[in-house]
């Protein structure tokens, strides 16, 4: 299992992010440079046996150039070999760090998380592929420090502590519920998305208020008053994520 090589230098965090303020605990960085460029790929010489192929659309989501033939890059892998990001040598990059629990579980298609700051405040990051499934394996309560990208994504994750670990084989006993196990309600609204917050009216006829996670207010934001919605609830009472019921024909 991953977790275990993980913790083995997770020890020495604390030291490390004083150097490495931008990298996790078993992330490293390998200088290559670009040999070619095809079919959305560049092939690059890292000084490995083998080259490393970088897909191209890594660079374009975030607006940065493209690759060219005879570029120097840094190329950020994580303790499992994946690529985390790639940046021109000298090219600035605003990773950061954010330490504490996933707040809830993922939604289906594990795209995005709600984390749980050590200060107590929660935030919402959408994921990269190259880190869902990391982030999927991490229970619900334990300590974890996940890494952020310039476009506030969450590129890699890694336990906080071996204490983590211990407590991590604990929760995973209990198991992650999957998108349908959220209570589901199915509403008209009273009051568009306002201050993070939606008023609806439900199949009973009673009005009810609930405060939207960030992720979905995107989602709710364009709906209307008395429009249909159907909306996935957490053990907060929160709005997880949201659904439009099809328009009937008349």
């Amino acid at each position: 299992m991953w977790w275990l090589s993980t913790v083995s230098i997770a020890s020495a965090a604390s030291e490390f992010e004083q150097t490495h303020p931008q990298l996790l605990p078993g992330d490293r960085v390998l200088l290559g440079t670009v040999e070619e460029v095809r079919s959305e790929q560049a092939r690059i010489d890292t000084g490995e046996l083998q080259p490393r192929f970088i897909p191209m659309v890594v660079r374009k989501a975030k607006g940065l150039l493209e690759l060219t033939k005879g570029d120097r890059i840094e190329i950020t892998v994580n303790d499992q070999n994946l690529l985390v990001d790639v940046h021109l040598t000298g090219e600035s990059s605003h990773h950061y760090v954010v330490q504490g629990q996933l707040a809830e579980p993922l939604v289906t298609g594990h795209d995005k998380a709600v984390l749980r700051t050590v200060g107590g405040a929660e935030e919402s990051h959408f994921i990269r592929p190259v880190a869902r499934s990391k982030v999927a394996s991490i229970p619900v309560g334990a300590d974890a420090v996940f890494l952020i990208d310039e476009l506030d994504k969450i590129v890699d994750v890694t336990y906080g502590s071996m204490d983590a670990v211990h407590r991590a084989a604990e929760l995973w006993q209990k198991k992650t519920p999957l998108k349908g196990n959220f209570n589901r309600v199915t509403e008209v609204i009273l009051t568009p998305l306002d201050n993070a917050k939606i008023a609806i009216r439900d199949e009973d006829g009673k009005a009810r208020r609930y405060a939207v996670r960030p992720l979905v207010e995107q989602k709710l934001a364009p709906l209307d008053k008395d429009g249909a919605v159907i909306l996935f609830v957490d053990d907060d009472n929160k709005v997880i994520d949201v659904a439009v019921p099809p328009t009937k024909q008349k």
